[in-house]
């Protein structure tokens, strides 16, 4: 297992914001995230307030509705996973490592989190969350195309497939309270890592995964 490496996304507002106000909504985002991974999407705004330490009217003035705090959650964990991608290509060792290091630490994003949020009523197509995805999905290809470049990723595996194995494995859904499998995540990451190392030991049925085929799915 390879040790996470800590990464820190930028806030799309961070440039209309005073320090002290950033630093505000920077903790409602955290916060935010932190609860609705342990209690799923309806939890009560006024207690993601509490934990982050604001008054309801701060938060509010920064998230007017549930949907947009929602939707920075999705966002911010989005730039967090391009930014570790980010990190792997600037690595300059071993490339199927540097992917490696890359899923462990996108798993700990608790990318399985985004799925009940991404499917509830906010726009997915609002420009803030496409931008989050567009980049994302790219640099995670870019990671990937440099690994199977240099002959260590199989070749019949996608974007999609990665991103759907992560998800799957990373965590239990939002709000399903078995923290108690988290102890298994990195151990049956590593496994499916493996199972990724070219030259291939079986042929995988169908084809490889796009992000299309998911969107179409």
């Amino acid at each position: 297992m390879q040790a996470a490496t800590t990464v820190h996304p930028v806030p799309r507002k961070a440039t209309r914001l005073r320090a002290d106000a950033l630093r505000n909504r920077e903790r409602i985002v955290a916060a935010a995230r932190e609860m609705l991974v342990e209690h799923g999407p309806e939890v009560p705004l006024d207690e993601i307030a509490r934990r982050a330490g604001v008054g309801n009217a701060t938060l509010y003035r920064n998230f007017p509705d549930r949907d947009a705090l929602a939707r920075e959650v999705v966002c911010s964990v989005m730039d967090r996973t391009a930014q570790a991608a980010e990190q792997a290509l600037a690595e300059t060792g071993d490339a199927f490592e540097a992917l490696s290091r890359f899923v462990h630490v996108a798993a700990d994003e608790r990318v399985s989190a985004l799925c009940p949020m991404i499917s509830s009523a906010f726009d997915r197509s609002h420009p803030d969350l496409e931008a989050a995805r567009e980049r994302c999905e790219r640099l995670v290809e870019e990671v990937m195309d440099r690994a199977r470049a240099a002959g260590q990723l199989r070749p019949d595996v996608g974007v999609g497939d990665l991103l759907i194995a992560v998800s799957q494995l990373s965590r239990p859904p939002a709000g399903t309270g078995c923290p108690s499998l988290d102890r298994f995540v990195h151990r049956h990451l590593q496994l499916f890592l493996d199972g990724l190392r070219a030259p291939a030991r079986s042929v995988l049925p169908g084809t490889a995964t796009t992000m299309e085929d998911l969107r179409r799915a």
